[in-house]
């Protein structure tokens, strides 16, 4: 991989904005606890205010947290604009000129085309004019090396795709576009995460001394990381659509449903259990269908948490504890146990907002983790025992190694062993 321009400053704003849509992802999970999702009914204004002229002195009860969502997803919005045309360098200013002028000429059209879709049409012409102004800024940077540009045009992509779908939640009014809004939300966090890896030093020069490689034979394929990582993805999928359809709470007790392993899921045990319900966030009465997809919750919970201590036992038995691939492994089993402790509390705290809310990021790490270790893991089997020493070297840094050999050679001395 070629030496990245800037790349130190690169890699800190692709941490910062990786951070920033961690926060994002906890401050959705606020709003949802609270149930204040419609507490801002208009959207992309607030209250009819320009989102961003909006009263702080209004900014009260639920609207703090919608309305503050709000700002900040505007504020990752730019992070990842700024993104792109870094790692796309100077020559992504054309493509992002051609598609800033022609989100605003479809954002424009809407308004004057379709009235009932205003909503739409002020999002596109105002995205669209932020993409133009990134496009005109003159900055004559390098790309950066494959596939971070690609990376960063689906950033850019995906942004505005799920502030579009974050909009049309408000507007239409349906739980399912709130589903599909927190899936993406999480995806979105491992893009960034992913692109962080990648920008790192770490990255680009990474070795593997034999020292650290206990057993070849030993530890995981990525195929297994890989796996791990999907489940808890659906998992994520499952608690988002639980807290959109309200059914956090479809069984009040842990470990057991209800007292008992199975609970009973038949209409008459189902309106016993609602007679029963005290809740206070929860207003519409619960399904058998919503318990039933709270206990598949439970089953993959137990799932996920035995496939990552097998993930972190395979990479220990293969490499020394000092090894990368068994520190970040031990970790994403420490996040694991951490978000079975804080489901568990969320439901016998009757789903306290903060405890709720802690779940959800710690499920976004747990899965970031997971798509990080699937990476790692893909390019180490690169990097271990038995490659020649060029091999060994990152490919940016070879020539100069070739150099340094030259003149040592030329001056009648070998070269340091590395």
């Amino acid at each position: 991989m070629n030496e990245l321009p800037n790349h130190r400053w690169l890699h800190r704003f692709a941490v910062l904005t990786a951070l920033a849509t961690l926060a994002l992802i906890g401050l959705g999970g606020l709003v949802t606890s609270h149930e204040a999702g419609m507490s801002v009914p208009d959207w992309p204004n607030s209250y009819g205010y320009n989102m961003f002229l909006f009263p702080p002195s209004k900014w009260i009860g639920g609207i703090l947290y919608e309305h503050t969502h709000r700002l900040l997803a505007s504020m990752v919005g730019l992070l990842v604009v700024a993104l792109t045309r870094w790692l796309a360098g100077h020559a992504s200013r054309r493509p992002l000129v051609i598609v800033g002028l022609l989100e605003m000429v479809a954002g424009i059209l809407i308004l004057v085309l379709k009235p009932d879709l205003k909503a739409t049409g002020w999002f596109l012409a105002g995205i669209g004019g932020i993409v133009l102004l990134a496009g005109l800024v003159w900055f004559r940077n390098e790309a950066a090396p494959r596939p971070l540009p690609l990376l960063g045009w689906i950033a850019l992509v995906a942004v505005q795709i799920q502030g579009l779908l974050g909009g049309l939640r408000v507007v239409m009014f349906k739980d399912q576009i709130g589903i599909f809004h927190a899936t993406l939300a999480q995806l979105f966090f491992v893009l960034l995460c992913a692109i962080a890896l990648l920008t790192s030093k770490w990255w680009r020069r990474v070795e593997i001394p034999k020292s650290e490689i206990r057993n070849p034979k030993l530890g995981p394929a990525p195929v297994v990381f890989l796996a791990t990582t999907v489940l808890i993805l659906f998992q994520l999928v499952l608690g988002a659509t639980m807290r959109h359809q309200h059914a956090g709470l479809a069984i009040h007790d842990f470990p057991l449903a209800y007292g008992k392993l199975w609970p009973a899921t038949d209409a008459a045990s189902v309106a016993h259990y609602n007679e029963q319900r005290v809740e206070i966030f929860d207003i519409n009465p619960i399904t058998a269908f919503q318990i039933e997809l709270q206990m598949v919750h439970r089953i993959i919970a137990g799932l996920i948490l035995c496939a990552v201590a097998f993930c972190a036992w395979q990479a220990w038995r293969k490499y020394s504890l000092r090894h990368p691939l068994t520190k970040l492994a031990a970790g994403w089993l420490g996040l694991i146990l951490c978000q079975v402790a804080l489901g568990a509390a969320t439901i016998l705290s009757g789903k306290a907002a903060d405890i709720a809310t802690a779940h959800v990021l710690v499920g976004a790490l747990s899965l970031a983790t997971g798509a990080l270790l699937s990476i790692i893991a893909a390019r180490f089997p690169q990097r271990v025992a038995g490659v020649s020493p060029a091999e060994a070297i990152p490919a940016g840094q070879q020539a100069i190694h070739l150099k340094h050999a030259m003149d040592a050679g030329s001056a009648g001395k070998m070269p340091a062993a590395r």
